[in-house]
């Protein structure tokens, strides 16, 4: 198993979730999942280490996707 670090920055905030995939998923086809969700859902739930949270689709201008393993990047809290 996998695990991914999404950060979404919103207009006025940046939320981060957690994600567990399969050992054989890279991290392209995780940015590809979340984008069709976004395209599917006006609104969706994301899980974060304070809990769950509801997001706006239009409110996104980024969104960031890391193996948890990798040391080269920075978390955050």
């Amino acid at each position: 198993m996998k695990e991914f670090v999404v950060c979404y920055t919103l207009e006025d905030d940046i939320k981060r979730e957690r994600i567990i995939k399969e050992a054989d998923i890279s991290k392209e086809q995780v940015i590809q999942e979340i984008v069709k969700k976004i395209e599917q859902r006006k609104y969706f739930l994301a899980k974060g280490d304070q809990g769950k949270y509801w997001i706006n689709g239009s409110s996104i201008r980024y969104i960031g996707v890391h193996e948890k393993d990798n040391p080269n990047i920075n978390l955050i809290k």
